[in-house]
């Protein structure tokens, strides 16, 4: 079957099946998380603009990741809604694998080409009638809080997904890992081959965290009889993995079974070499820096006030796009935002190292910075707290208490594609504010970029790359990362809070050319370095044709 509907660049003819527990793509298809996803999606659409020989693999989750509402009092409410999608095509073909000795159907959906423009997408669902009941729930929720559960989802992906483009007759000549979880697709490769050395000349894999959570890690045995290791004997699997302990690192199977690995930015390249330079027989890890597609994510008229130097047309559209953001704000919270006054957003996953309350730490500033009526601020927090991580949803809760005493402070749900968008078109600043080494890329602070929202951030994942203080962004002062992370935070914390006060909101009043230069300079150096069309062409050069 022939899946693209575009005419293929010769440069890019190498046939690739990309494999991603989550893509972000479209508002409409609900089948990511956060960052991986928001990745996964642009290499899509760049792939699809550049005539890429690429095919995603995927799960069509029927229930997504989770929506994101309110309960009565205003705090955060997880809903689970099954989805249903009418522009999909139904690919006609089976596949099985077993799944803790029991057989397990997967049936295959196609997202042509042209309905986001995006390379083809294929996904594949349990959720069908051949399968009992609890083999249909393993494709219901993305990242299921259930181990045998997520286990399951990666045996359906990664073997699963082989098997499905096989019965598409597709002549696949990479597979791209984009984190571990589609690991078990090399076992079923070692099955045909044979051979751990001809299964790595076909695979790449790509690191996207240094985080625990990313780096996932389960018990062999449990692997194992859960058919993650495709019906290997365990002389094998430990045989070609080389791991000999009881506990199975997902990441290190990957290193393994890869012929390149890269990290997702120049930092992470050097902190992914550190974290698994004692890992024997790893492939060699590079790095090729994470982009964000610009035709998805820029505003048009933004682009177009800057392509003909009319500062005076970039200002009132950023207005517009203000106006547009708090037309949300003002729907969710009954609050009126003014565009004339700097408005800071922090809007990710609620991760704990991304630290979403570092703003308000030292509170009785945090309160002063709010109550100012001289150069005023506007301060607004979104993101997606995991729904099974209570640490998390509380700290989004306790956001949302606070912002109930100030009329500038809110705290928006439905964190998705589309509000994303908007939240990026409509700030000022976009505040990041990990701890270093801890943020392997965070494309966020890119798309924001594109829209003339000043990046604001700690000196890690791909701001080193692109930042120039003062020019186009703004950094957070670096500070001793041996020290304890309650004094990590504190200095990070004042370091943030001095540079609101002294640099960012005076500049913003005071010096309105400066500020709007700073919006320009961002938007140009962004592009082309951080679009995903360098990011689609470098991993044809450095991953897939090497």
């Amino acid at each position: 079957m022939i899946l693209h509907d575009y005419e293929i660049d010769p440069k890019y003819s190498t046939s690739v099946a990309y494999f991603s527990m989550e893509f972000a793509i479209h508002q409409a298809l609900k089948i990511y998380s956060g960052g991986l996803g928001f990745l996964a999606g642009s290499h899509m659409r760049s792939a699809f603009d550049l005539r890429q020989n690429v095919v995603g693999v995927g799960i069509l989750w029927s229930f997504g990741y989770y929506d994101q509402s309110r309960n009565e009092n205003g705090s955060l409410k997880a809903e689970f809604i099954r989805k249903q999608y009418y522009f999909m095509e139904d690919l006609g073909v089976r596949a099985t694998v077993c799944i803790h000795s029991k057989e397990v159907h997967i049936k295959a959906f196609y997202v042509p080409p042209h309905v986001f423009n995006a390379a083809p997408l294929i996904l594949l669902s349990t959720d069908i009638p051949e399968n009992d009941f609890l083999a249909r729930t393993i494709t219901h929720k993305l990242y299921d809080a259930n181990e045998e559960s997520r286990i399951s989802q990666e045996v359906i992906l990664g073997i699963g997904g082989v098997k499905v483009l096989e019965a598409l007759k597709q002549n696949i000549e990479i597979y791209h890992m984009n984190e571990g979880h589609a690991l078990p697709l090399t076992y079923e490769l070692y099955a045909k081959f044979n051979d751990m050395e001809k299964v790595k000349e076909k695979v790449v894999f790509t690191t996207h965290t240094p985080e625990d959570a990313g780096n996932e890690q389960h018990n062999i045995y449990t692997l194992h009889k859960f058919g993650f290791f495709n019906g290997l004997d365990m002389d094998t699997v430990r045989r070609i993995t080389r791991i000999q302990e009881d506990a199975f690192n997902l990441t290190i199977g990957a290193l393994r079974a890869s012929k390149r690995t890269n990290a997702v930015s120049r930092f992470h390249g050097e902190v992914a070499n550190r974290m698994w330079k004692n890992c024997e027989g790893r492939s060699e890890i590079t790095y090729i820096t994470n982009a964000q597609n610009r035709r998805y994510w820029t505003d048009k008229g933004m682009l177009s006030a800057l392509d003909e130097h009319e500062d005076y047309a970039l200002i009132s559209r950023k207005k517009h796009l203000k106006r547009n953001l708090f037309n949300v704000v003002a729907d969710q919270t009954g609050k009126m935002f003014n565009p004339d006054i700097l408005t800071i957003v922090w809007a990710r996953r609620f991760a704990e190292y991304k630290r979403p309350g570092l703003l308000k730490l030292d509170f009785e500033r945090f309160r002063k910075l709010l109550e100012r009526h001289d150069k005023p601020i506007q301060v607004i927090w979104a993101g997606k707290p995991y729904p099974f991580d209570t640490n998390a949803i509380n700290n989004f809760n306790e956001l949302i208490h606070i912002s109930k005493s100030y009329k500038n402070m809110a705290v928006l749900v439905g964190y998705e594609l589309e509000l994303s968008e908007i939240l990026k078109k409509g700030s000022d600043v976009w505040l990041n504010t990990p701890r270093v080494s801890r943020e392997a890329s965070g494309t966020s602070g890119m798309t924001a970029s594109m829209n003339g929202s000043i990046h604001l951030s700690t000196n890690d994942g791909w701001h080193p790359e692109f930042a120039k203080h003062g020019y186009n962004s703004f950094t957070i002062p670096p500070i001793d990362h041996d020290k304890p992370v309650e004094e990590q935070d504190y200095e990070d914390n004042k370091n943030l809070m001095d540079l609101l006060e002294n640099e960012i909101i005076p500049m913003y009043y005071d010096k309105p050319e400066h500020w709007t230069q700073i919006m320009k300079s961002a938007m140009s150096d962004v592009i082309p370095a951080f679009d995903s069309g360098r990011m689609a062409h470098e991993y044809y050069t450095k991953m897939y044709n090497v």
